[in-house]
């Protein structure tokens, strides 16, 4: 089984961060919009389950990601699939229908500015997501993908201390979507 282990913190500053990764000689990615259209289950309630399922719009690229509910309580790690679907606004806007004809509801739209750094740490590769998020502010997510849970230790351990190195404190354990929805209630 595939876990997405990863650990998000609010910054305030998202340039520094950007020197960091330079200073590192970390591999970087252009920056890239993204939108996640987020779904409610007809049967099931998501935010108590803590799961989440989205689509992903990138340019012409759709991804449908599910995400299982998270499995401690520090960081949050978390089974993870992703399912590539037909490109362009028409793929993402078809998967949609299809969801809501199946009972889905849609939720909410998350809206962000991404750019992605690639790291090597103890022995980790380490993304590092730089995010601006439309309506809530800067973040940035440190991620490890493992397989099997017996991976899962080391990867934690792998992202607190690079989190430290970097002075990271403001840990968020809250999703985007929760955040945009606490904030509109």
């Amino acid at each position: 089984m595939r876990y997405e282990v990863e650990q998000k913190y609010r910054v305030a500053d998202l340039e520094s961060i950007r020197r960091a990764m330079a200073d590192r000689g970390a591999s970087v990615q252009e920056a890239i919009t993204q939108v996640d259209t987020y779904f409610a289950h007809p049967s099931r309630d998501f935010a108590a389950t803590d799961e989440a399922l989205r689509i992903r719009r990138v340019g012409e690229a759709n991804v449908v990601t599910y995400k299982g509910p998270k499995i401690d309580a520090t960081t949050k790690t978390r089974q993870e699939i992703e399912l590539a679907i037909a490109s362009g606004s028409e793929g993402a806007e078809l998967a949609g229908q299809m969801f809501v004809a199946l009972g889905f509801r849609r939720v909410a739209d998350v809206s962000k500015v991404r750019q992605t750094f690639c790291i090597e740490h103890d022995q980790q590769s380490i993304e590092i997501a730089a995010d601006q998020i439309e309506g809530l502010g800067s973040f940035v997510e440190l991620e490890i993908v493992v397989e099997g849970e017996e991976a899962v230790e080391a990867a934690r351990q792998s992202l607190a201390a690079f989190a430290d190195e970097l002075g990271l404190a403001e840990v968020e354990r809250r999703s985007y979507l929760e955040l945009l929805l606490e904030q509109s209630a």
